[in-house]
Protein backbone atom coordinates (compact mmCIF):
# COMPACT_ATOMS: atom_id res chain seq x y z
CA UNK A 1 0.00 0.00 0.00
CA UNK A 2 1.41 3.38 -0.96
CA UNK A 3 1.79 5.81 1.91
CA UNK A 4 1.28 9.08 0.09
CA UNK A 5 0.53 10.88 -3.15
CA UNK A 6 2.17 14.26 -3.61
CA UNK A 7 0.36 16.47 -6.12
CA UNK A 8 1.57 19.49 -7.98
CA UNK A 9 -0.99 22.31 -8.07
CA UNK A 10 -0.79 24.34 -11.30
CA UNK A 11 -1.68 22.31 -14.36
CA UNK A 12 -2.38 19.27 -12.19
CA UNK A 13 -5.15 20.06 -9.72
CA UNK A 14 -5.90 23.68 -10.59
CA UNK A 15 -6.58 24.91 -14.14
CA UNK A 16 -4.24 27.84 -13.84
CA UNK A 17 -4.85 29.02 -17.39
CA UNK A 18 -8.38 30.05 -16.39
CA UNK A 19 -6.99 32.95 -14.35
CA UNK A 20 -3.47 33.21 -15.78
CA UNK A 21 -4.29 35.41 -18.73
CA UNK A 22 -6.50 37.71 -16.66
CA UNK A 23 -3.89 38.11 -13.91
CA UNK A 24 -0.96 38.52 -16.27
CA UNK A 25 -2.81 41.11 -18.36
CA UNK A 26 -3.67 43.04 -15.20
CA UNK A 27 -0.03 42.92 -14.13
CA UNK A 28 1.37 44.19 -17.41
CA UNK A 29 -1.31 46.88 -17.54
CA UNK A 30 0.08 47.95 -14.18
CA UNK A 31 3.58 48.06 -15.66
CA UNK A 32 2.30 50.07 -18.64
CA UNK A 33 0.66 52.56 -16.28
CA UNK A 34 4.10 53.14 -14.76
CA UNK A 35 5.75 53.41 -18.20
CA UNK A 36 7.77 50.27 -17.51
CA UNK A 37 6.33 48.19 -20.37
CA UNK A 38 5.20 49.27 -23.84
CA UNK A 39 4.54 46.09 -25.84
CA UNK A 40 2.10 43.16 -25.73
CA UNK A 41 1.67 41.05 -22.60
CA UNK A 42 3.99 38.00 -23.00
CA UNK A 43 1.33 35.40 -22.31
CA UNK A 44 2.73 32.79 -24.72
CA UNK A 45 6.22 33.22 -23.29
CA UNK A 46 4.85 32.67 -19.79
CA UNK A 47 3.04 29.52 -20.88
CA UNK A 48 6.35 28.14 -22.14
CA UNK A 49 7.88 28.45 -18.69
CA UNK A 50 4.74 27.96 -16.59
CA UNK A 51 5.52 25.83 -13.57
CA UNK A 52 8.87 27.40 -12.71
CA UNK A 53 9.09 29.39 -9.45
CA UNK A 54 7.83 32.95 -10.00
CA UNK A 55 11.15 34.67 -9.18
CA UNK A 56 12.72 32.72 -12.06
CA UNK A 57 9.74 33.46 -14.30
CA UNK A 58 10.18 37.20 -13.86
CA UNK A 59 13.87 36.89 -14.72
CA UNK A 60 12.76 35.52 -18.09
CA UNK A 61 9.82 37.84 -18.69
CA UNK A 62 11.47 41.01 -17.35
CA UNK A 63 15.20 40.56 -18.06
CA UNK A 64 15.84 44.30 -18.23
CA UNK A 65 14.02 45.21 -15.02
CA UNK A 66 15.67 45.56 -11.63
CA UNK A 67 15.27 43.05 -8.82
CA UNK A 68 13.16 45.57 -6.93
CA UNK A 69 10.86 46.05 -9.93
CA UNK A 70 10.49 42.29 -10.34
CA UNK A 71 9.60 41.96 -6.67
CA UNK A 72 6.96 44.66 -7.05
CA UNK A 73 5.53 42.86 -10.10
CA UNK A 74 5.61 39.55 -8.24
CA UNK A 75 3.57 41.02 -5.40
CA UNK A 76 1.05 42.64 -7.75
CA UNK A 77 0.65 39.43 -9.79
CA UNK A 78 0.06 37.40 -6.63
CA UNK A 79 -2.64 39.85 -5.52
CA UNK A 80 -4.38 39.53 -8.88
CA UNK A 81 -4.21 35.72 -8.82
CA UNK A 82 -5.68 35.59 -5.32
CA UNK A 83 -8.45 38.03 -6.20
CA UNK A 84 -9.41 36.06 -9.31
CA UNK A 85 -9.54 32.81 -7.34
CA UNK A 86 -11.76 34.40 -4.69
CA UNK A 87 -14.07 35.68 -7.42
CA UNK A 88 -14.55 32.10 -8.63
CA UNK A 89 -12.82 32.62 -11.96
CA UNK A 90 -10.63 29.54 -11.64
CA UNK A 91 -11.55 25.87 -11.49
CA UNK A 92 -10.13 22.51 -10.48
CA UNK A 93 -9.50 19.81 -13.04
CA UNK A 94 -12.31 17.25 -13.42
CA UNK A 95 -12.39 14.48 -10.79
CA UNK A 96 -10.00 16.20 -8.37
CA UNK A 97 -12.29 15.71 -5.39
CA UNK A 98 -13.35 12.25 -6.58
CA UNK A 99 -9.76 10.98 -6.63
CA UNK A 100 -9.10 12.62 -3.27
CA UNK A 101 -12.08 10.72 -1.85
CA UNK A 102 -10.69 7.46 -3.24
CA UNK A 103 -7.21 8.04 -1.83
CA UNK A 104 -8.71 8.85 1.55
CA UNK A 105 -10.71 5.61 1.44
CA UNK A 106 -7.55 3.56 0.91
CA UNK A 107 -5.73 5.42 3.72
CA UNK A 108 -3.28 7.15 1.41
CA UNK A 109 -2.10 10.55 2.65
CA UNK A 110 -2.45 13.46 0.22
CA UNK A 111 0.02 16.33 -0.02
CA UNK A 112 0.46 19.28 -2.34
CA UNK A 113 3.96 20.37 -3.36
CA UNK A 114 3.96 23.35 -5.67
CA UNK A 115 6.20 25.99 -7.17
CA UNK A 116 3.38 28.39 -6.38
CA UNK A 117 3.65 30.93 -3.58
CA UNK A 118 2.26 30.13 -0.14
CA UNK A 119 -0.58 32.69 -0.13
CA UNK A 120 -1.70 31.61 -3.59
CA UNK A 121 -1.80 27.94 -2.59
CA UNK A 122 -3.65 28.68 0.64
CA UNK A 123 -6.27 30.61 -1.30
CA UNK A 124 -6.94 27.67 -3.64
CA UNK A 125 -7.03 25.14 -0.81
CA UNK A 126 -9.38 27.35 1.19
CA UNK A 127 -11.69 28.32 -1.67
CA UNK A 128 -12.20 24.71 -2.80
CA UNK A 129 -12.08 23.24 0.74
CA UNK A 130 -9.27 20.87 -0.22
CA UNK A 131 -8.07 20.68 3.38
CA UNK A 132 -10.85 18.15 3.88
CA UNK A 133 -8.51 15.67 2.18
CA UNK A 134 -5.05 17.27 1.99
CA UNK A 135 -2.77 16.61 4.96
CA UNK A 136 -0.56 19.61 4.25
CA UNK A 137 0.33 21.98 1.42
CA UNK A 138 3.95 22.93 0.71
CA UNK A 139 5.33 25.82 -1.34
CA UNK A 140 8.70 26.06 -3.03
CA UNK A 141 9.16 29.18 -0.87
CA UNK A 142 9.96 26.78 1.98
CA UNK A 143 13.10 25.59 0.18
CA UNK A 144 15.99 28.01 -0.24
CA UNK A 145 17.23 26.32 -3.41
CA UNK A 146 13.76 26.52 -5.07
CA UNK A 147 14.30 22.88 -6.05
CA UNK A 148 11.20 20.67 -6.34
CA UNK A 149 13.14 17.49 -5.57
CA UNK A 150 14.30 18.97 -2.27
CA UNK A 151 10.76 20.07 -1.45
CA UNK A 152 9.48 16.50 -1.94
CA UNK A 153 12.34 15.15 0.18
CA UNK A 154 11.38 17.63 2.90
CA UNK A 155 7.83 16.26 2.91
CA UNK A 156 9.01 12.64 3.04
CA UNK A 157 11.40 13.36 5.90
CA UNK A 158 8.84 15.35 7.87
CA UNK A 159 6.30 12.54 7.78
CA UNK A 160 8.81 9.65 7.77
CA UNK A 161 7.50 8.21 4.50
CA UNK A 162 9.32 6.06 1.97
CA UNK A 163 6.72 4.95 -0.58
CA UNK A 164 4.40 6.94 -2.76
CA UNK A 165 4.00 8.89 -5.97
CA UNK A 166 4.38 12.39 -7.33
CA UNK A 167 1.67 13.58 -9.73
CA UNK A 168 2.42 16.60 -11.90
CA UNK A 169 2.58 18.05 -15.37
CA UNK A 170 6.19 19.18 -15.67
CA UNK A 171 9.66 17.68 -15.70
CA UNK A 172 10.41 19.09 -12.25
CA UNK A 173 7.61 16.89 -10.83
CA UNK A 174 8.86 13.79 -12.65
CA UNK A 175 12.44 14.48 -11.55
CA UNK A 176 11.29 15.07 -7.96
CA UNK A 177 9.71 11.61 -7.95
CA UNK A 178 12.75 9.88 -9.43
CA UNK A 179 15.21 11.70 -7.17
CA UNK A 180 13.25 10.44 -4.15
CA UNK A 181 12.59 6.88 -5.41
CA UNK A 182 8.86 7.50 -5.88
CA UNK A 183 6.51 6.65 -8.73
CA UNK A 184 6.23 9.49 -11.27
CA UNK A 185 2.84 10.17 -12.85
CA UNK A 186 2.62 12.80 -15.57
CA UNK A 187 -0.59 14.72 -16.30
CA UNK A 188 -1.26 15.20 -20.01
CA UNK A 189 -3.34 18.31 -19.45
CA UNK A 190 -3.37 21.61 -21.33
CA UNK A 191 0.22 22.84 -21.80
CA UNK A 192 2.18 19.84 -20.48
CA UNK A 193 5.12 19.22 -22.89
CA UNK A 194 5.12 15.76 -24.48
CA UNK A 195 8.90 15.44 -24.25
CA UNK A 196 8.78 15.98 -20.50
CA UNK A 197 5.83 13.65 -19.86
CA UNK A 198 7.59 10.87 -21.78
CA UNK A 199 9.99 10.51 -18.86
CA UNK A 200 7.24 9.65 -16.35
CA UNK A 201 6.44 6.10 -15.20
CA UNK A 202 2.77 6.66 -16.08
CA UNK A 203 0.90 9.33 -18.02
CA UNK A 204 -2.77 10.15 -17.42
CA UNK A 205 -5.33 12.22 -19.31
CA UNK A 206 -7.75 12.49 -16.37
CA UNK A 207 -7.14 12.37 -12.63
CA UNK A 208 -9.64 9.53 -12.22
CA UNK A 209 -7.14 7.28 -14.03
CA UNK A 210 -5.03 7.35 -10.86
CA UNK A 211 -7.50 4.92 -9.36
CA UNK A 212 -6.61 2.18 -11.86
CA UNK A 213 -2.89 2.90 -11.46
CA UNK A 214 -2.97 2.52 -7.70
CA UNK A 215 -5.19 -0.53 -7.81
CA UNK A 216 -2.64 -2.12 -10.13
CA UNK A 217 0.36 -1.10 -8.03
CA UNK A 218 -1.21 -2.41 -4.84
CA UNK A 219 -1.96 -5.88 -6.22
Amino acid sequence: MYQAVIFDMDGTLFQTDKILELSLEDTFDFLRSQNKWNTRTPIEKYREIMGVPLPKAWETLLPNHSIEERQQVDSYFLDRLVENIRRGRGTLYPNTKEIFEYLQEIDCSIFIASNGLTQYLRTIVSYYHLDKWVTETFSIQQIESLNKSELVKYILDKFDMHEGAVVGDRLSDIKAAKDNDLISIGCHFDFAPEEELSQADFVINDLIELKDIFQGLNK
